[in-house]
């Protein structure tokens, strides 16, 4: 299953705008082919990673507005074609960089020179400036932040369909790492101006925010446990996936809209019957927890039944205390709901 999740600049996610499913033809003796056939003269439409294109189209579609949107991608989206396919929309994109391409030479360039590369070109480029950046709960590391402008060339044996494109870079370099986890060290490509420091630091910001996908799938693997489906046909394995996708994003959509707007009202995520059955327990203890109405308040209350100890110093509710609290949560509104059923005779 590959698929594009939509988030807003503060992290919520609002929705999947594109599935695709799929599954390999061949497992042995990719590798042994790949040394074989260069990949780069092979057309996208005959491999695996068409499907990222696949995706771009079909999210563009559901979107409807191209020029609102950003496609954040890890290193497996760094593909030539992606890039020129997102132009031809009118989208753009940011992608963690793993080829180091071919570019055009630069004016200063020595004429004598042989192929010029991207990464030779960027390491040139200076320093723009320092950031902050936040690991984890505790731990702040500081980065060397740079950019250029580089006009990068398709794959030598696609340069008769693509032509050339004027690309971003940005480069954040960890100073002075420590020694018990890899420095931190993103090269990142954007068809998005980037003329200053702060501009760069806030595409950093937003490739950052690519790990929400990753979270997403961890509630589809652990909380709604995909992988411990043992369903007969491809078919009924992709209706199943389609449908706890849905409830996937419902869990990891209640536990970051609380985040950003700790003070909106609890009807506007959660249901009557949610709303309900947490008022009815809080009501049933000694001491009311629910003194004020918000969604913050409210969420806190599902993620208790989950485990969560809600200590003074704790985190925020993750999403693996919300989706054990809803799960109890809904156990408990459904006894609720067969109590006040009438009963004759």
């Amino acid at each position: 299953m590959h698929s594009s999740l939509a988030v807003t600049l503060t992290g919520t996610p609002l929705g999947l705008t594109a599935v695709k499913f799929w599954t390999r033809k061949k497992f042995k003796g990719t590798w042994t082919l790949k040394r074989h056939v260069n990949p780069t003269c092979v057309p996208i439409e005959t491999k695996e990673s068409y499907r990222w294109l696949e995706n771009l189209r079909q999210s563009i579609a559901l979107v409807g507005a191209p020029e609102r949107c950003v496609h954040v991608g890890d290193r497996e989206s760094d593909i030539y074609e992606l890039f020129c396919l997102a132009q031809d929309l009118g989208t753009r994109f940011l992608v963690r960089v793993q080829t180091n391409r071919l570019a055009a030479a630069p004016d200063d360039a020595e004429p004598e020179r042989g192929a010029h590369r991207v990464f030779e070109q960027l390491s040139a480029a200076p320093w723009a400036g320092r950031h902050c950046v936040k690991i984890g709960q505790n731990e702040t590391a500081r980065v060397h932040v740079k950019f250029a402008t580089i006009e990068t060339m398709p794959p030598v044996g696609k340069q008769k369909r693509y032509s050339p494109q004027l690309l971003t870079y940005v480069h954040a370099l960890e100073i002075d790492p420590p020694a018990d986890r890899p420095p931190i060290g993103w090269k990142l490509v954007t068809n998005l101006p980037v003329d200053d420091l702060a501009a760069a630091v806030e595409k950093l910001g937003w490739y950052a925010l690519r790990w929400k996908a990753e979270v997403f799938h961890k509630v589809m693997k652990s909380g709604c446990r995909a992988e411990a489906a043992r369903l007969e046909t491809a078919e009924r394995l992709a209706k199943f996936l389609a449908l706890i996708a849905v409830v996937s994003w419902r869990i990891f959509f209640l536990t970051m809209s609380a985040r950003a707007k700790p003070r909106a009202a609890p009807d506007s995520v959660l249901t009557g019957a949610e709303i309900a059955a947490l008022e009815r327990i809080d009501a049933a203890r000694t001491r009311p927890r629910l003194e004020r109405s918000t969604l913050a308040a409210y969420l806190l209350q599902i993620a208790m039944l989950g485990g969560y100890l809600a200590r003074n110093h704790d985190p925020p509710p993750g999403n693996t205390v919300v989706w054990r609290g809803l799960t109890r949560l809904h156990d408990i509104a459904f006894g609720i709901s067969i109590g006040a059923r009438q009963r004759c005779g």
